[in-house]
Parts: C-alpha cells; sequence; structure tokens
C-alpha cells in the first residue's frame, strides 16, 4: 500500500478491497487515476483508492499516468537537539529537494539541505522514510516521492534561506516550538515527527 497525498486528502493506492467509508474506489487506468487526482485536488472528496491486484506493479502503474520526480531531504538535528525548518508558501516545511540525473538519494539530501538553509557539515545517522504527494506544475499533475534522512550538524552559523526557492525564513526549533510549527504544516511533514508503529 502507498499512501500519498493530494491536496493533503490520502489516496491510497492499494492491492486489497476495503470498505471505502468516506472514499471511493477507482480502477488503474488513465481515466480514472486521473479523475480521482482531481476529486482530491478539488476538495469534492475526502479520501480515494486507486486498486490494483498486483502491489510490485502499482507505483509503475500509478507513475505511467501521472510523471513521477524524485527528491530528497533532511530532518536536521543540531548539538542542543533543535530541529531545522525552513518557512515558505505561508508553511512551515522542511529542507528537500528534487534530485539531479545520476545523484545519489544522501547526496542530494546533504546538497539540498545545504543549498536552502546555509547550514553545513551536516552528517546523514540514517534513511526515515518515504513520503509522496501530488502537485500541479503548468497545469500538468506530478507525483514526488521524497526520501527523507535523519542528519545531524554542529553547525552554529548563520541561517541562509535559498531566496530563488521561495525560502523566507530558516528557523532551529526546539519541542514546543516543532509542535507549533507542524500545525501549520503539511501531513506529510507532521508523518515524520510521528512515533514509529510497532
Amino acid at each position: 500500500m502507498y499512501k500519498v497525498f493530494v491536496n493533503e486528502r490520502p489516496l491510497i493506492l492499494t492491492d486489497k478491497i476495503m470498505d471505502a467509508g468516506e472514499g471511493e474506489y477507482f480502477k488503474m487506468n488513465g481515466k480514472a487515476v486521473k479523475s480521482a487526482v482531481d476529486a482530491l485536488f478539488k476538495k469534492k472528496l475526502e479520501r480515494a483508492y486507486i486498486y490494483h491486484p498486483n502491489l510490485e506493479e502499482i507505483l509503475n502503474k500509478f507513475t505511467a499516468e501521472i510523471p513521477m520526480i524524485v527528491a530528497a531531504g533532511g530532518v536536521v538535528t543540531n548539538a542542543s537537539g533543535k530541529v531545522l525548518f525552513i518557512y515558505r508558501n505561508d508553511k512551515w516545511d522542511l529542507p528537500k529537494g528534487v534530485c539531479k540525473k545520476k545523484e545519489k538519494l544522501e547526496d542530494c539530501a546533504l546538497r539540498e539541505v545545504e543549498e536552502e538553509t546555509g547550514v553545513q557539515g551536516l552528517e546523514i545517522e540514517n534513511f526515515l522514510r518515504t513520503t509522496y504527494h501530488v502537485l500541479k506544475r503548468g497545469g500538468k499533475y506530478r507525483l514526488k516521492e521524497v526520501h527523507w534522512y535523519a542528519m545531524r550538524t554542529t553547525y552554529d552559523g548563520p541561517l541562509k534561506g535559498q531566496k530563488s526557492e521561495g525560502i523566507e525564513k530558516v528557523k532551529w526549533k526546539g519541542p514546543k516550538k516543532i509542535q507549533a510549527a507542524l500545525e501549520q504544516s503539511y501531513i506529510n511533514i507532521r508523518i515524520l515527527f510521528e512515533p514509529p508503529a510497532l
């Protein structure tokens, strides 16, 4: 199963038929996929499911209809245990960006965090998870697959938001400020701060 967010609403790619509840099932074909994404994007549905019997093929089939962009980013912690956030488009977010051709995911994550925030001396501790969301660029939908890494740094120099990426602020945040920031963030960012499922 894959959980993809479209305008903050879940689109579940699944090989199982479940009780849809508030959602609606769609088949894995071009017209149905676009109908599901459209309905979520326009907030006509709370959630939607796209069914295909083969889970191993489901993402490839979906990305044949909605092309995928691969990105990577980081949840960066400093020596005092604060986490690095960026602010753009009226939301608190985490630094991430699109990978260059043949660039390793880890290298992309480190490069993007440094470019977007000015933070240096970054070290990857471990892989966290992959998140998915659909965005619209130039009237076309794209699926963004973001690979997230836990990172550490002892950097305590100036923070510099990448203006060309629309980043207005870069801040280190402790536990209370993290909670406040997450309330003004995206679901996929909040997921990164949830305790791991047992």
